[in-house]
């Protein structure tokens, strides 16, 4: 397994990550429609590139299993192939933004259960919950911080 911060975003990585992305995203938001999706995905690419550090991981070189982005101490996103899923590869992750980009704080979909789940496991508790996520649709979310 090889986790490490990307250097160079090419556009052969961000398809790549996409592909992650939406594969991860089906598996796991089940409250999302397929047009919803769609709609989301044409906003990713912009993400992908715009987040301060993008952190992949994988088993074969040029193969993206899983990602995070980070920026100010905040994990902006985290997914993981569906196929890897329950393998511990979110964990190690999450521990390698917290370790290397102190984060501590997260926002996550309420309606994503399982992830809720996961953050709560690995120690974050919720301080805030929104009926509507940033753009405004009607995700309720749940600003999360890692208690120590």
């Amino acid at each position: 397994m090889n986790i490490y911060e990307v250097q160079t975003r090419t556009p052969s990585l961000i398809q790549n990550l996409l592909t992650v992305w939406e594969k991860s995203v089906r598996a796991t938001h089940l409250f999302l429609s397929d047009a919803e999706i769609k709609q989301i995905k044409d906003c990713v690419p912009q993400a992908l590139n715009g987040v301060a550090h993008l952190i992949i991981a994988e088993r074969q070189r040029n193969s993206p299993i899983a990602f995070m982005g980070a920026e100010h101490n905040r994990l902006e996103m985290l997914f993981v192939s569906p196929s890897e899923r329950g393998r511990g590869l979110g964990r190690q992750l999450l521990q390698y933004g917290i370790q290397n980009y102190d984060v501590t704080e997260l926002t996550v979909n309420e309606q994503n259960p399982q992830a809720v789940g996961f953050y709560e496991h690995l120690g974050f508790k919720t301080y805030k919950r929104t009926d509507r996520d940033e753009e405004g649709r009607s995700y309720p979310l749940l600003y999360m911080r890692l208690s120590r």
